[in-house]
């Protein structure tokens, strides 16, 4: 069992900036790969970024590629998604995620633990 617990959600104004963190428990951290995704009001939850268990490699929606960056560090079993450039659109209730599926995925399925959401709101 992963237990995933998210800090560093709240409201900002449009080209702010916040740093969410998805800290984890349980299971080994650093064998999984760690995955953000986001859930807007009556949209279906998108992907938004994934980083390998090394930290080596990265992958980012279209939507965030130039403005989001993810990292971990597998010390503090703690993964971050930082957000800058915020756009209304970025408004969601965003998921920190953990896969111990081979290599790094966008597809939610094959993610294994959820944290339970944290709320950002952009405002124009």
């Amino acid at each position: 069992q992963v237990q995933l617990v998210e800090s560093g959600g709240g409201l900002v104004q449009a080209g702010g900036s916040l740093r969410l963190s998805c800290a984890a428990s349980g299971r080994t951290f650093s064998t999984a790969a760690m995955g953000w995704f986001r859930q807007a009001p009556g949209k279906e939850r998108e992907f938004v970024a994934v980083i390998s268990w090394s930290g080596g490699a990265t992958v980012y929606a279209d939507s965030v590629k130039g403005r989001f960056t993810i990292s971990r560090d597998n010390a503090k079993n703690t993964v971050y998604l930082q957000m800058n450039m915020l756009k209304p659109e970025d408004t969601a209730v965003y998921f920190c995620a953990a896969s111990y599926h081979p290599g790094i995925t966008a597809q939610a399925y094959q993610y294994d633990y959820w944290a339970q959401g944290t709320q950002v709101t952009v405002s124009s």
